[in-house]
């Protein structure tokens, strides 16, 4: 194990116990050893692991942990302090906290009068018992013990003085760090601030945290404002995950700590991992990133505007607060019908495609533009379709394929599918596609069911493209979205669909729009074959240099 050398401010990440009581996530035993290795990657201090008294997952996860134990972070067991009138030895949860054999063990305890009589039903004197024996023990075993003082900003609020003991009680019996808890994150910043300098103020020789929920959103600036009044750890979870609203979000913690407010809490290297580390355990949670979340979304360093376009290409701070690449994202140009020409050429660069347009053409494209998204069409998202609009509109452009014509028919069988409205005998649809493509002089007519229109509609294209093109059959399709764009209009709206596709190394998005969904699905899966047509060879170069 690596030598780890104490940053002003410990990063404690939580995602593993408080972030997946997350409503929708559900790590497997591996996915949490996975994720404590890439936590681990990124520079945390503390990787807390679970709550080894609690399931019996947690407890496994320890177990294999014992055996491969992260390079640079402490692991963390969380856990209650002994229940009331127990001992403190053979109490169940101190017992799992010691079984799992972690550097670290992190309580938590009522730091909050009201609760310790309703919940704990219990004395005050009782619970501070609870606390001082609970540290006190794990301390006399050689473990690191921190205190997480549950509800303390509303403790403070209502009963000062029991609040401050319960953290004085845990500080006394040997806990290294003192965690301030914003459990219901409603306080407000200058409550977090008024509260933590007042712990400092009886405690100075304390070393404190701070873990807030973000109930108010206000999660990030509440802990960046506890940094300021002198905390020394900062608990939270990477894209914010927790229950509720969530907890404060150490994807935007970890840059503001760093990058604007001079406090070296990670190596360089592993601040540039934060993006993909981000990206890399939503996709893992199996939750959408949300685009715009700063630093780490796929919109954080979006332009669309035209004059913020050329503003930022002549110098990219006039509309950008840091350079994304340190943070390890990517500064992104949208085109759409708010685009000017800039946004054109720099698209297209950004695309890898040195066309030579002159400016009459540039405004041609830009009003091409304009007009597929009066259509419906819209390429912030897809700009692989965009990609292709652009290159269409070249004399010397000639397509892989053309689609002459398609034909769909939907049908029921009675009787042959479980009810789906509550009836007793429902029918299922079925549907048929048949398809017409032209490649160079040759015609292929196929046809092909499927499970629903669209899909059968693929189906058949598919079976026709791939004899004269095998290499599709590496192609996927990774989503499918319909939307209704102009809902006012009932039946008769304008559907959009945004496809993202694969070929297991490469993702690509396009879009299609029409008043009929069927067809509009069909320009996003064209758009999607005939980019991956256009870019095979060169993918198949590229990924053959690397692997050389």
């Amino acid at each position: 194990m690596s030598t780890f050398t104490e940053s002003p401010i410990a990063l404690y990440d939580t995602l593993l116990r408080d972030g997946s009581q997350m409503e929708g996530i559900a790590f497997s035993l591996q996915d949490k050893i996975t994720v404590a290795r890439r936590l681990d990657s990124i520079g945390m201090h503390y990787v807390e692991g679970g709550f080894p008294g609690s399931n019996e997952k947690d407890k496994q996860f320890f177990e294999r942990m014992k055996s491969q134990p992260l390079e640079r972070a402490k692991l963390v067991a969380f856990g209650g302090t002994r229940k009331p009138g127990a001992d403190v030895e053979t109490d169940f949860n101190i017992v799992a906290l010691r079984e799992a054999e972690t550097p670290v063990v992190t309580f938590v305890g009522k730091a909050i009068a009201s609760q310790v009589k309703t919940v704990l039903n219990t004395s005050r004197e009782e619970n501070l018992s609870m606390v001082r024996e609970s540290v006190e023990y794990m301390a006399s075993i050689g473990r690191e013990v921190h205190f997480d003082a549950e509800h303390f900003f509303d403790g403070f609020k209502q009963d000062p003085d029991y609040t401050l003991n319960v953290v004085s009680t845990a500080f006394r019996s040997g806990a290294q760090y003192l965690i301030l808890c914003d459990t219901n994150g409603g306080a407000m910043t200058d409550e977090v601030s008024n509260a933590v300098q007042a712990v400092r103020e009886m405690l100075p020789e304390a070393k404190l945290g701070i873990h807030t929920h973000n109930d108010c959103d206000l999660a990030v600036a509440n802990s960046l404002a506890a940094v300021q009044a002198g905390v020394t750890q900062v608990q939270g979870c990477l894209n914010g995950y927790g229950e509720r609203c969530g907890n404060a979000n150490l994807s935007s913690i970890i840059p503001n700590l760093q990058l604007k407010m001079g406090l070296r809490v990670v190596e360089d290297h592993q601040l540039q991992e934060i993006t993909t580390a981000s990206r890399f355990i939503a996709e893992l949670a199996n939750l959408p990133l949300n685009g715009l979340s700063p630093y780490v979304g796929a919109s954080a360093f979006a332009h669309k505007a035209g004059y913020h376009v050329a503003a930022v290409v002549k110098d990219p701070a006039h509309y950008q607060h840091i350079e994304p690449a340190d943070v390890g994202n990517d500064r992104r140009v949208l085109v759409s019908e708010l685009s000017g020409r800039r946004n054109i050429q720099v698209k297209l660069e950004e695309r890898g495609h040195d066309l030579p347009l002159s400016p009459e053409e540039t405004t041609e494209l830009l009003g091409r533009v304009k007009q597929m998204e009066s259509r419906g069409f819209q390429y912030e998202a897809a700009d692989a379709s965009f990609e292709l609009l652009a290159l269409r509109s070249r004399p010397d452009y000639i397509a892989p394929f053309e689609l002459d014509d398609f034909l769909v028919i939907e049908r029921r069988r009675p009787g042959t599918s479980q009810a789906a409205n509550g009836g007793a005998d429902e029918s299922l649809m079925m549907a048929e596609a048949t398809t017409k493509i032209r490649v160079d002089d040759e015609l292929f007519h196929t046809t092909a069911d499927g499970n629903g229109p669209v899909n059968a509609l693929d189906r058949a294209a598919r079976k026709g493209l791939e004899l004269a093109y095998p290499e599709l059959k590496a192609v996927s399709l990774l989503d499918y979205k319909v939307r209704i764009i102009d809902a006012d209009s009932g039946t008769e709206a304008q559907t959009r669909a945004l496809i993202e596709s694969t070929d297991g190394k490469h993702t690509w998005a396009t879009v299609g729009a029409s008043p009929d969904v069927i067809e509009a699905s069909w320009l996003a899966l064209a758009d999607a074959y005939e980019y991956y047509l256009l870019h095979r060879e060169q993918w198949r170069e590229e990924d053959g240099h690397i692997a050389g």
